[in-house]
């Protein structure tokens, strides 16, 4: 490893990570090109991390909302009644409830993700540069689906349990280096029926317990990675990831706003392409 190739893996994963065309499996083939297959996961997962960051930095407000109105849900609930509210503090509410309503969802999906995740990596191993081409040109034909899919006006109380199981398992698919893991989330959302909105808010706010889950299981091979790489180079990593994965989620946003997802599936098809060719 050297600066150069650490800087260049740091904008790849920044990019891929939140444009719908599978962070993982262009790191696998940017490591495979520069002959760094023995990497450790864990130098992957700490650059997902620096993508967590940016995560948690957009959505923010949302975040703090969540964890407020949870808060109060479990430990401030009032047992006596209440007088007739203003309008202001009717919206406040309301938008309370549109928060916590995230919780249940959120924590359904992880726990499918999780249990799918474990599956596949423990039974259905299927890496390498063509089986990463093949994942690519699948994640093009979910993406080139989702132009069928018509818009939905179903936000936060409306994703149910139904509807996370199924966001869930789409999920986990994205253990799959070529399967990107936000196309995958954000499609499933879209075909159920969720608001374009709600479907980009949904999928990154599952990304970070999948984000945390990997890291906490990926800390032991912290002693062989650093053997690769310096502390130098993993930070040069981490930042040039954290840079241009806050622009690349900015730009995303938008994409999905305008419903235009698909954009994304001709690239991956010929990459998948020229991957089977030259794999």
């Amino acid at each position: 490893m050297n600066p150069l190739k650490a800087l260049i893996l740091g904008l790849v994963q920044g990019i891929a990570e939140f444009l719908p065309i599978s962070s993982s499996g262009h790191l696998e083939l940017g490591k495979a090109l520069f002959g760094l297959e023995e990497l450790p996961l864990l130098f992957d997962v700490i650059l997902h991390g620096a993508t967590l960051v940016v995560v948690v930095g957009i959505f923010k407000d949302r975040i703090l909302a969540i964890l407020k109105a949870l808060w109060n849900y479990l430990f401030h609930r009032s047992t006596q009644p209440q007088k007739a509210k203003t309008k202001t503090q009717k919206k406040k509410d309301e938008a309370a409830a549109e928060s916590l309503a995230y919780v249940v969802p959120i924590l359904v999906a992880t726990v499918v993700t999780a249990a799918i995740g474990f599956v596949i990596e423990a039974f259905l191993p299927w890496n390498g540069v063509k089986a990463v081409s093949i994942q690519f040109i699948i994640t093009a034909a979910v993406l080139l689906a989702t132009m069928w899919a018509k818009p939905g006006n179903r936000g936060p109380a409306q994703i149910g349990l139904g509807r996370a199981l199924c966001v869930g398992f789409a999920q986990g698919m994205g253990v799959f280096s070529g399967i990107s893991r936000s196309g995958m989330t954000i499609a499933a959302s879209l075909f159920c029926g969720l608001s374009r909105a709600t479907a980009g808010e949904f999928s990154f706010l599952l990304s970070i317990p999948a984000i945390l889950g990997a890291l906490v299981l990926t800390l032991k091979d912290l002693g062989e990675m650093a053997a690769m790489v310096s502390w130098g180079q993993l930070a040069l990593a981490f930042f040039a990831a954290l840079f241009s994965g806050w622009g690349a989620l900015k730009v995303l946003l938008k994409v999905i706003k305008g419903g235009k997802l698909w954009v994304f599936a001709p690239y991956l098809l010929v990459a998948g392409l020229i991957g089977l060719i030259l794999g």
